[in-house]
């Protein structure tokens, strides 16, 4: 990028900001310190953990020559002649500056935004796969990676949307590639953080409201509104000849409150319910789900790899996109039909064993309730479900995601889940009041088993032939984090180590996973 001096930047700013000393030309916008090169500009905010303006030194001896924060000047260590731009957000500022930096790459794309509570990486994989089946030069941004022509970036260690720098910088890169589509994730603490603020959407889609992240927002009202930001940005958005589309699902009890926010045009999809995009003719086989899609522009047949009743929401959900695109309905079928699977999204894991074995990312009450209803119909022996419920988030849903579990499982093991600084035997506690409400008894049906590796492979040696493992929580995430360490982990291999184990493949591949045990050994209280 060309460096432009900051008051260049400080000009496209929404809202009031006082600036003081001088105008230096700007080579990058940074908010960790340690990614401060010469010329860049450090912005400050208050964040959940860490107070940024504490590393405003850090970040002048590597070469800042400008800073942006929440507090006044006078109550920081900056030099006299050090350029300082006081502002009301320091988070809002950053997307904001970054966009302009880049050179706003969101309005020079159709850019279509996904929310809601579960769902969002099938959906963005699936309205990816959709454009590319169109011909479309498509981009993507998930929780999981960026894709961007050819090249691929793994996007964090837990699930959620990059920060605005990253962001934008992948947008750029986008547009730089010639792409002329992008589809970005956004979750609710990347809305309420302000991670993609100044992005210029087009079309935005939900694809459900339920319980999870009240730790971040407090209440559900919160949350609610922290979602509604994506369907506002709409219409606050730069106009690229396409009318601003909301597509909402019409089966969620949220449904009414996201329909009074105003757009261009609404599309709304039901798997029941009247709707403008419905589903007919829905046969669940092994491996593989078809239906007739009914949408405003004739019927369209689908043929997937997707299974579960979830996914013919998250499919119609993106067959809406592709009405809202104008896309031809056979590329919309073929891109339906084309996409294998999401890592770590009801992701088999098969070694030759007699029963199946499965890794899935649910780690919600609603997501754990779907995925359980949909391996039910996969086997005719015992569902066994290995789970938890991570430390320093919503602690409301342990009790409910135990007693979905109590009420649809046949055999059920508690486990770590990221307990990060949290007492984990609290947290398995409250998850097996939620499992004993349903009448479960531990020891008998249901047992708890801190060691996450250990749990996997204690659920691998009870099942028999016929019966379902299912690995719930995890996913694709590349770590499992016990106090503030995040420790390198892959379900998918725990999953095929156990697996091999059982079979007399080898046991010590299970050993490099086996991290509770060690901490517990050192005297951690992980």
């Amino acid at each position: 990028m060309a460096p432009q001096t900051l008051s260049q930047l400080l000009q496209t700013l929404p809202f009031p900001y006082r600036h003081t000393g001088g105008d230096p030309r700007i080579q990058d916008v940074v908010t960790d310190s340690r990614q401060v090169r010469p010329g860049a500009l450090f912005v400050a905010y208050r964040g959940l953990q860490h107070d940024k303006h504490a590393f405003i030194p850090d970040a002048l001896a590597r070469g800042a020559v400008a800073v942006v924060g929440e507090r006044p000047r006078e109550t920081l260590p900056l030099p006299e002649d050090v350029a300082y731009v006081e502002v009301p957000s320091g988070r809002e500022a950053l997307a904001w500056l970054c966009a302009a930096f880049h050179d706003f790459p969101s309005r020079r794309l159709i850019l279509i935004g996904v929310t809601g509570t579960d769902g969002k990486t099938t959906t963005v994989n699936l309205i990816h796969s959709i454009l590319t089946a169109a011909g479309v030069r498509a981009g993507m941004i998930s929780t999981v990676n960026a894709v961007i022509g050819d090249r691929v970036y793994e996007t964090g260690l837990h699930t959620t949307t990059p920060e605005a720098p990253e962001v934008q910088r992948y947008l750029r890169e986008m547009v730089e590639a010639g792409l002329t589509h992008a589809v970005l994730e956004t979750t609710s603490e990347g809305l309420a953080q302000h991670r993609v603020t100044a992005c210029d959407f087009d079309v935005a889609v939900l694809t459900n409201l339920t319980h999870e992240h009240l730790n971040f927002h407090g209440t559900w009202e919160n949350y609610r509104a922290a979602k509604a930001r994506l369907f506002e940005m709409l219409r606050a958005s730069v106009r690229k000849g396409l009318p601003k589309t909301s597509i909402l699902n019409a089966e969620d009890p949220s449904y009414d409150y996201f329909r009074r926010i105003p757009a261009d045009r609404y599309l709304s999809y039901a798997r029941e319910k009247p709707a403008d995009l419905t589903a007919e003719e829905v046969r669940f086989e092994p491996g593989r789900t078809r239906f007739i899609a009914r949408t405003p522009v004739g019927a369209i047949p689908i043929e997937t790899a997707l299974v579960g009743e979830y996914n013919v929401s998250n499919i119609l959900a993106a067959v809406g996109v592709g009405v809202a695109l104008g896309l031809p309905p056979e590329a919309i079928a073929e891109g339906v039909r084309r996409l294998p699977g999401v890592p770590g999204r009801l992701e088999r894991i098969d070694e030759g064993q007699d029963f199946i074995a499965i890794v899935d990312f649910a780690h919600t009450p609603n997501a754990l309730e779907q995925a359980l209803k949909t391996v039910r119909r996969m086997t005719s022996g015992r569902v066994i479900v290995v789970f938890g419920s991570a430390g320093l988030r919503d602690v409301q849903k342990r009790g409910m995601m135990g007693r979905v579990a109590g009420r649809l499982a046949d055999r059920i093991v508690i486990t770590a889940e990221d307990p990060r600084t949290e007492d984990l035997e609290a947290i398995l506690e409250a998850i097996a009041e939620g499992v004993r409400a349903e009448g479960r008894v531990e020891g008998v049906d249901f047992w708890r088993i801190p060691d996450r590796a250990e749990a996997i492979r204690f659920a691998v040696d009870l099942a028999g032939p016929g019966d379902l493992v299912i690995a719930c929580g995890k996913g694709h995430e590349p770590s499992l984090c016990y106090g503030t360490v995040e420790y390198p982990w892959d379900e998918r291999e725990v999953m095929r180590a156990a697996l091999r184990e059982r079979l007399g493949k080898g046991r010590d591949l299970i050993r490099p996973w086996c991290y509770l045990r060690a901490l517990q050994e050192k005297g951690s209280s992980g």
